[in-house]
């Protein structure tokens, strides 16, 4: 990896990706794991004042011990962000740009529109990341497809305003507060990067997938989801602009050659020759858009082992992962569930 961008000028660039090995060794955890409650695209998880929220939607729903969703507020877009106060109230992100407190609109700073995480410090600063300053969260895969970074990450100190912590980042994600610092989960550059007063600086880089959202561990470390997987040849169309604009302007976005929530659903879907059913089977290693992915890192962000929903099987996207009372809870959005796999210790 080291040499590659000087070998790149003779052989052209290369295109690598880090293997499913180490902490990262494929299984079939997720598919095993026993489905916690049913809901169309589950997204956010999050506790507050003890009780478990989960966002489908722009629908927000409660949780009972037992897994029973009750509805407890609907939107006029869909819930892009969700956090619990130490006081018990929500912060809740919609598509349309709007940050809920409890029951407040709150003033955003002047181009902060895509939220994309909310997260409280142990000091009470509510943290935001701000995906993009062109598109909407739900637009994830276009600003992708654009190669851009206009990502940002905010943070409002108790009785303050917002204030830009670092910005140039590539699709924040997933934040994890840490004093005046936090851990950001940067998906186009598929890297984990602490930002604090002092600058950004890497945490863990060169992901086999695209990072989403961050959520302490019970035993002082932290789970990281991963919504979708690199493959070769999306990284291919990466590299070709103009292939890869003549497909946005020309192909239903649902069919790009990109990165998926879910797939397998239509004919129309574009296919890498190894992911082809052969015989009627579906390989599990076969290249895919779309994969169910959740890491465990250590106190020093170092993955320590993996759950995994391969290419054939279907709880895939997942986008968040917490651990509740003891249970790790899984958000498979393009699964229609949330998982509770057993956590190994």
């Amino acid at each position: 990896m080291i040499l590659d961008p000087i070998l790149d000028i003779f052989r052209g660039k290369a295109i690598t990706i880090p293997p499913l090995d180490g902490a990262f060794r494929a299984n079939t955890r997720l598919d095993e794991a026993p489905v916690f409650t049913a809901l169309p695209a589950p997204d956010n998880l999050c506790l507050a004042a003890g009780r478990l929220h989960v966002t489908s939607g722009a629908e927000l729903h409660a949780l009972d011990e037992a897994g029973a969703a009750e509805k407890v507020r609907g939107f006029k877009s869909a819930i892009t962000a969700l956090a619990g106060a130490p006081d018990g109230r929500l912060a809740i992100g919609l598509d349309d740009g709007t940050l809920i407190e409890g029951e407040e609109n709150v003033a955003l700073p002047k181009g902060v529109g895509c939220i994309t995480a909310l997260a409280y410090g142990p000091d009470g600063s509510l943290w935001l990341a701000n995906g993009s300053d062109r598109h909407a969260a739900s637009a994830w895969v276009v600003d992708l497809m654009e190669k851009n970074a206009g990502g940002s990450v905010w943070r409002r100190k108790p009785g303050g305003a917002f204030a830009k912590i670092a910005g140039g980042l590539a699709w924040p994600f997933g934040l994890l507060p840490l004093g005046e610092e936090a851990i950001v989960s940067e998906s186009w550059r598929h890297r984990l990067v602490r930002i604090g007063p002092n600058g950004a600086r890497d945490v863990l880089k060169n992901l086999p997938g695209y990072p989403g959202r961050l959520a302490p561990a019970g035993d002082g470390g932290a789970w990281l989801a991963i919504f979708a997987p690199r493959n070769r040849l999306i990284e291919l169309v990466l590299q070709e602009r103009h292939y890869r604009y003549d497909m946005m302007a020309q192909v239903p976005r649902e069919y790009w050659i990109a990165p998926s929530l879910a797939s397998g659903r239509s004919f129309l879907e574009p296919l890498q020759c190894g992911g082809i059913r052969t015989m009627g089977v579906h390989k599990a290693w076969a290249p895919s858009r779309s994969h169910g992915l959740v890491v465990r890192l250590d106190a020093d962000f170092a993955p320590i082992e993996s759950l995994h929903s391969r290419a054939n099987g279907a709880r895939h996207g997942t986008t968040s992962a917490i651990e509740a009372n003891g249970r790790l809870l899984v958000a498979a959005r393009g699964g229609d569930c949330v998982l509770a796999p057993e956590i190994v210790r």
